[in-house]
Parts: C-alpha cells; structure tokens; sequence
C-alpha cells in the first residue's frame, strides 16, 4: 500500500529517511476509497480490526469487513440526511461503531467530530453551537445520552442546529435512531457523484488553549497521509503487526494510533474498550492476542512497572513508542531490563502529525522528542523569529513559506484571528519551546503558555476556572499545574473565597469544590489540589502571575 504513496518505502538510516522520503498525494484522495477499500480488493481477508472489551467479548474484522460495514452505515447516515460538508459530532468511546462510522463520514464527505464521552451537557452545547453540528453519533449509555439530549434540548430541541440523533446501543431512547436497528432498511450504498477536493475539511477536533474556549482544528483531505510517516516508520508496522495505542477516540492520539498511519501500514489494530484503566489487564492482553507494538504515554507506562512484569507473557511484543510527555529515565530503563525493548518518542499537536520522532535507525535518549520527520522543515525560533544557537531554548516552528505540509491543519475554523496567532511570517508557531543537543535531538522544555498536560489529557486552566467561578464560594481563582511523578502535572486550584465561605476553608469544602467541577465538567480537569489563598499574585495591569502560583 505504501508505495502508493512513497517514491522510496525502506529505508537504511535516518539520513536516508530524511533525505529520500517523498510523499505522492492523488488529486481527490479519500482515505475510506483509496485506501481501505483498496486493502478490501487487494487483501479482503486480512485483519483490520480486533475489538475486544471488558466484559470479554472478541470481535474480528477483515479488510472487506471494514469495506462492506463502512459502505453499510455510509447508506444509512445519507438516508439520515446526512450529507458532504455536514459537522457531524461521534461522542463513541472505544465502541467499535467508531472506526465503522468515521470510514462512513469520509465516504459521504461529511466532517467527523470526534469527542470524548467525559464531556457534559455544557461542553457539548458549546461544541454544538460554535460548530454547527448537525447530527450526534454516540454510545448508547445514559451519561452520554443523557448529555447529548440536555445539550440539545438547550440549544432548541428540534429547531436547533442539531437535527439527527443516532445511538449505537444498548440504550436508545425516544428521539434517537437506532443504528443497529435500523441500518439493514438503508438501500444500497451508492458513493456521492460529487467528487471531493483535497482541500474540504474531513476531520475537525476540539482542542483547549490556555485562554478562551476551546478552537476547532480543522483537517483536510490530505491528512491520513500525513500519518504515513506515524504508522510505517514511527511504529515501525507492517501487514504482520498487531498494534494497540492506548487513547480514547475523542482525543487527536486516536488518529495518530488507532486510524490512519496504521492501516496505511496494513497493520492490524487492537482496540480494548475498557470502563477503567487497569495495568494488569493491559498486560494480560498482550500475551494473550499477541499484540506485538504498543504506543502509549508515559502516564501508562509508570503504572505498567509498578507491575511484576515477569508473571506476564510479552514476548510477542517487539515495539514500543511513547508520546504526550516527557519520559522519565526511570521508566525507559525499566521496560529495557524488563522487555529488552527501547522506547521510541514521538512529539506532535492535535494541529499536526508526527513533528519530531525518534525512529527505528535512531538511538532513543529518554526524554527526548527525536529528530524532525522528513515532511516537516522544523526550527527553533526566538521570539524575534531568529533561529536559536546552541542550546538555547526556543520556540518549535514549523516551515509554511513554501505551503502548508502534508499533515498540518487548515487552520482554526471561522477564527482567522486566532489562527493568524500561531500561523504567520512564513511559521506556524507550535507554542512548545524545547532545546537541541549536539546530535541534533529536541527536547521538551514547556509551553509558552499555560496549558496544564495531566495523565494524557490536556487541560484548559481557563476552562477548569469558568466552572469554578460557578460555585457560590469562590470569588476569584487562578488553575495552574503542579509536577506530579506519575501523573505528569496535578490540576491546582489557588482560590479565593467569598466571605460567606471565608470561615468555611478546609477538607471539607476542598472536596465540596472538587466534587462540584466533577459534575460540571469532564471529570478529568477537576482539581485534585485545592489551594484557599487570601488574593492571587497579579501584575500592575491585573493579569494573574500564573508564574508565580506555580513557584509556590
């Protein structure tokens, strides 16, 4: 498959790699036809898919399985109404109808959404509004539903923007199509007369930033193939791989490692849809399905450790690679000695796809990023746009003078303004500052803003703080992130409280907060640490000294 697209498919050194990798990109690509239906001609039974859950069912899908169930629930959405252009939001987990349904949106030219199911009602309003979605997709389990239809009702029931409501079982309540149930009525899929342009938006995720809500990234056509370079080379995959990336759906890492790059490998991949992380179960899993390449962020892999490693079989396992974070020497030394195997870091942004990566001809230095990939020209910038010298730290720039990269974002949709932030002088600015060494290898320093990365997820302060600002006992409050040795950063919370609740600081009422940004918002961006403080440290023009709240 690869050769499709690569003028030269092996590689010696990472010289070579970079020198010799050129991408071929075909007028009209569409990832759904010009690749998956071709593995379904080429390869029909050939495994695309091993979906596995915690209640112990195993489910194999075929190449031609993905082909006849994409082109199957492609028929039922266009019978739904659904059409090319149509924002559609997949709220899914680790369902299988995920990979089903995102081929189905490719094929109708429709813009998938994905988005993580920890999100409430309110989050999802706002989703729903600033992108116009059309039609939901989600898991039939009440949170979710429950969500989805208090979002809606709230944005006008059906008068609103949102005019189909699909669930995927085992719950379907009145309002929702049941897709099971119903897409064996659909008539045959037909593909759209109306070829699509490498340019229209196929994919869109919601991603925070450290102030304002969060923005739209938007994808074209063209950015499957970006992955290329993440599945074959990164992972280092092939058609005898079996491969398990550990990201929910609604997160960007999902089409880094369980989508594009992979199966434009002609690897297979492991999905296990699990209600709660569990190491041990994760390890069971590789011995007994033979998983033989794991990706997953060092968070993961600090718990995976802290296991015996030797009551488990992991001798199919042959690759692992690593992004999100820094990785600890710690952990790097750790699964050498236990597994023999070498971790591989990889570095990249919802915005992008693989930026820096440390590749199979590379030597890993923990806690480095690695080398650019060979389709991006990366620099390291000053804020005067000056290249860095040595090891100076500077900001990670992508080169856009002569166009934008194979991989890289359209741009932040309806928001010219935001996107001009980080997109202008001939670079897009990542935001991320990091140094080089002698041998050319980047390594992460921080964010030149405040976005707070806890346990794989990214946090927003200012989302975390306009739901604090929500409770009747806080008057003023700054979120900040704290280093933690195994979950990266903590959320902090420094808060100042009204003089009702003056009296009231303490245990209790920390939890009482906690609780509180809990049941508003996606759990994960609770604060675990509750700071009462009596003002926040500000400079002469107001702003909060961030800074300084994390010194303390």
């Amino acid at each position: 498959m690869i050769e499709r697209f690569l003028e030269k498919t092996s590689f010696d050194s990472i010289e070579e790699f970079r020198r010799d990798y050129k991408l071929r990109i075909p007028d009209g690509f569409n990832f759904a036809y010009d690749v998956m239906d071709v593995w379904a001609a080429e390869n029909p039974e050939k495994l695309a898919l091993l979906w596995t859950n915690d209640e112990g069912a195993c489910l194999r899908f075929s190449f031609k399985d993905m082909k006849d169930l994409s082109d199957k629930a492609a028929a039922y959405y266009m019978s739904l109404g659904i059409g090319k252009g149509d924002m559609v939001m997949l709220i899914l987990g680790r369902r299988y109808e995920f990979w089903i349904t995102m081929l189905a949106m490719h094929k109708i030219g429709a813009v998938a959404i994905p988005a993580t199911h920890l999100l409430t009602d309110l989050d999802i309003v706002y989703r729903i509004r600033k992108a116009g979605i059309k039609a939901i997709v989600c898991a039939g389990d009440q949170y979710i539903l429950g969500n989805v239809a208090k979002a809606v009702q709230s944005c006008g029931g059906e008068y609103g923007p949102v005019k189909t409501l699909v669930s995927v079982g085992p719950e379907v309540p009145d309002g929702f199509h049941d897709l099971h149930k119903e897409w064996d009525k659909a008539p045959a899929f037909v593909r759209p007369s109306v070829k699509g342009s490498n340019d229209d938006i196929m994919l869109m995720y919601f991603t925070s930033g450290t102030s304002g809500e969060p923005k739209m990234v938007a994808h074209d056509m063209t950015y499957p193939l970006g992955h290329l370079a993440t599945g074959a080379f990164w992972h280092n995959l092939g058609p005898s791989s079996l491969h398990l990336t550990i990201a929910d759906t609604g997160w960007g890492k999902a089409a880094w490692g369980k989508l594009y790059g992979q199966w434009l490998a002609g690897a297979a991949l492991f999905v296990y849809d699990h209600a709660r992380f569990k190491a041990e179960d994760i390890l069971e899993l590789i011995g007994k399905y033979g998983i033989t390449s794991l990706c997953a962020p060092p968070t993961v892999l600090r718990f995976l450790i802290q296991e015996d490693l030797a009551k488990y079989d992991l001798s199919s396992l042959k690759y692992l690679c690593t992004a999100g974070e820094a990785l600890n020497s710690v952990v790097y030394d750790t699964m050498l000695e236990k597994t023999g195997l070498k971790i591989h870091e990889g570095y990249g942004q919802t915005e992008s796809t693989l930026l820096l990566g440390t590749f199979p001809w590379m030597e890993p230095k923990p806690g480095s990023m690695g080398l650019p990939s060979p389709q991006y020209d990366i620099a390291l910038l000053r804020p005067d746009g000056a290249p860095v010298k040595g090891r100076e730290v500077g900001e990670i720039c992508v080169n856009v003078k002569n166009g934008k990269p194979c991989g890289l974002f359209k741009g932040y949709l309806n928001d010219p303004e935001r996107t001009a932030k980080v997109w202008h002088d001939g670079w897009y600015h990542t935001c991320d500052m990091a140094w080089r060494d002698e041998d050319g290898y980047f390594w992460f320093v921080g964010r030149n803003d405040d976005i707070i990365k806890t346990s794989g997820y990214r946090v927003s302060p200012f989302e975390v703080e306009s739901v604090l600002m929500m409770h009747p006992a806080i008057v003023e409050c700054a979120v900040t992130g704290v280093p933690d040795p195994l979950r990266g950063f903590l959320v902090k919370a420094s808060v100042v409280l009204t003089d009702t609740y003056r009296s009231k600081a303490g245990a209790d009422l920390a939890k009482e907060i906690q609780t509180f940004v809990k049941r508003t918002t996606a759990p994960y961006k609770y604060p675990r640490i509750v700071e009462f403080v009596d003002e926040l440290p500000k400079t002469i023009s107001g702003k909060i000294r961030r800074v300084e709240l994390r010194q303390s």
